[in-house]
């Protein structure tokens, strides 16, 4: 039983989903998955294992920002044996070819986190997700976005001309944990991906709801899914 999660051994499958918020995962485990049981209150940070087209799958919140996504993921991977954590979670466009629910699968993870820089003594180590599970979700989404994203460390940004620049170069969209995941999934030899719903545009300043962001993402937990569980997919 760990600290923050504190389920028992075997509660957990050894796929999990992580939204940032737990109402979220909350409604992606009423939603998509049969008979699904709350394994974790802890913190108000729900966790969820059910089933879905007959195998087993978890969700689990994450709560916002890398080092709350970190905590949760470390304890996955070192205490429940979890093999693959998908992040769904929203993101912000920065490039005008991106539309309000358009789906981004995060390649990779830029940042401005020292978490990294701390680890690796300044070198830049550069955060990719797992490629079977980037290909599995791009098989399973072609109309998604598939490119790098920016993983923020302020979610109101005081120098907004730095991530001007990310997207000068090519980065989609801003989010707050898909570094930190693919970082430690690297640490721990399993894998990770990063699957974000446009909630907000950085660029035409469109937004969504909280209600839409919380209930209406549905395609995201598709393409997670089906890539996680290698359904109908190339997974590797």
């Amino acid at each position: 039983m760990s600290t923050h999660i504190g389920a028992e051994a075997g509660a957990i499958a050894p796929l999990v989903l992580m939204p940032g918020d737990p109402l979220r995962a909350r409604w992606i485990a009423e939603t998509f998955l049969d008979d699904a049981t709350c394994y974790s209150e802890v913190r108000g940070m729900l966790g969820y294992t059910g089933t879905w087209q007959g195998r087993p799958v978890s969700v689990q919140g994450s709560g916002m920002g890398q080092p709350s996504m970190a905590i949760y993921v470390n304890e996955l991977f070192r205490d429940y044996d979890v093999q693959s954590v998908i992040r769904v979670g929203s993101c912000g466009a920065l490039s005008e070819r991106l539309a309000l629910r358009d789906l981004v699968i995060a390649s990779g993870a830029c940042t401005d986190s020292s978490m990294n820089r701390i680890t690796f003594e300044g070198l830049d180590y550069a955060p990719v997700a797992d490629f079977g599970l980037l290909r599995a979700a791009a098989d399973a989404a072609p109309e998604a976005h598939v490119g790098l994203i920016l993983s923020a460390d302020s979610f109101y940004a005081t120098r907004p001309e730095l991530t001007t620049r990310m997207a000068e170069h090519g980065v989609l969209a801003i989010e707050m944990e898909a570094s930190a995941l693919y970082t430690i999934a690297a640490r721990h030899g399993r894998r990770a991906l990063a699957v974000c719903t446009v909630s907000d545009h950085i660029v035409t300043g469109e937004e969504t709801t909280a209600a839409e962001r919380e209930q209406t993402f549905g395609r995201m937990v598709e393409v997670a899914l089906t890539a996680g569980l290698g359904i109908g997919t190339t997974a590797g």
